[in-house]
């Protein structure tokens, strides 16, 4: 099977020839890698089964001067949302600085620079590079964004939160906005011929939801049904993945309902894998499932070995698993246990 043939498989609920996989770094593990391998990029040295495609940087960032500090800590960037990120305390974490922290009202909402991710030249060569990856044999997917994240990103999450009580027009207004970028994302993603669009919002903890399920059915299922809707117009059979950490076993069937076929990370420190194969594995893929909490971290590479060989074994015996870490891999996973993971993701056939 070629790679994309391999996926494709897998997320029909069809067993493949084997399980396909992928996992990313956080940089100090890119830097790892680069130091064990030599090489440049984890994607092609592993030969990955997935690639993904998006749009590319505007061309015409936002003053974002009357929103944010007039003087930004050393090292701060702010993105193309005109969300400041400054240093954090380790690796890749950063501290936001939120540019709609002090905005109140839709009237000063509606003055924003709000970024130009619906131009054309975002997306035009989307259509040749998938072609050219398709060609090459590769399953290939795009992010359309996310919604509740943008948001809080923007505004602050208490704020937000608080917003969806206290100051409902404004919240209304923000992720309207929001959802209309990312139908567009969509579209354009859609059109261009991926086989799966991303999507996603960390709505848990590590024991419950991060808001009240009914909370995120008022405001957060119907646009991402609106999202999915616009990808599904244009190819109905296109495969939609949502990931939230975390224990959002109450809205798994939602996320059905409004389109969700793949179930990323399900993760197994709050959410049991199996039970969730049983009770959804018949429409729904799981993506994800090796604890970067856990596993990964601290075990042996033959205990992540035999991991991996067990997730293959209870969950992707008739197709329906994609094998992945639960999340970007830290720099406290030994590199060992990565090349036992990959190993056997690629080796194992008996289950």
């Amino acid at each position: 099977m070629t790679p994309r043939e391999r996926v494709l498989a897998a997320l029909a609920h069809e067993r493949p020839d084997r399980t396909p996989f992928e996992f990313e770094f956080t940089p100090p593990m890119l830097e790892t890698f680069r130091e064990k391998t030599g090489a440049d990029n984890p994607v092609d040295y592993f030969d990955l089964d997935i690639r993904s495609v998006g749009g590319k940087p505007t061309r015409q960032p936002g003053d974002f001067s009357a929103y944010l500090p007039v003087e930004l800590p050393s090292g701060s960037v702010v993105d193309e949302w005109g969300v400041a990120h400054r240093p954090g305390s380790m690796f890749h974490f950063t501290k936001m600085i939120h540019p709609l922290a002090n905005v109140n009202t839709v009237e000063e909402l509606e003055k924003y620079p709000f970024p130009d991710v619906t131009a054309p030249y975002r997306y035009s060569h989307l259509p040749d590079e998938v072609t050219h990856l398709h060609d090459a044999g590769y399953f290939v997917d795009g992010f359309t964004g996310h919604i509740f994240e943008q948001a809080w990103y923007m505004r602050g999450m208490e704020a937000l939160l608080t917003d969806l009580v206290l100051n409902q027009e404004l919240a209304t207004f923000l992720l309207d906005i929001i959802v209309e970028i990312n139908c567009h994302r969509a579209r354009c993603l859609a059109e261009a011929g991926v086989d799966m669009i991303r999507t996603g919002d960390d709505v848990g903890t590590q024991k419950a939801m991060l808001m009240s399920p009914d909370m995120w059915r008022e405001w957060f299922k119907p646009r991402l049904a609106k999202v999915i809707a616009e990808a599904k117009a244009i190819n109905p059979k296109i495969h939609v993945w949502y990931h939230s950490d975390g224990a959002i076993l109450p809205i798994i069937p939602d996320l059905i309902e409004v389109g969700v076929d793949v179930l990323n990370p399900v993760q197994p420190e709050c959410l049991d894998p199996e039970m969730i194969k049983k009770r959804y594995g018949h429409v729904a893929s799981l993506w994800g499932t090796i604890g970067t909490q856990s596993i990964m971290p601290f075990g042996t590479p033959q205990e992540v070995a035999e991991y991996t060989k067990d997730r293959m074994r209870t969950l992707g015996y008739n197709g329906g698993l994609v094998l992945a870490p639960t999340h970007v891999l830290e720099p406290d996973v030994p590199w060992d246990n990565v090349l036992a993971f990959v190993e056997t993701a690629r080796e194992f056939r008996d289950f």
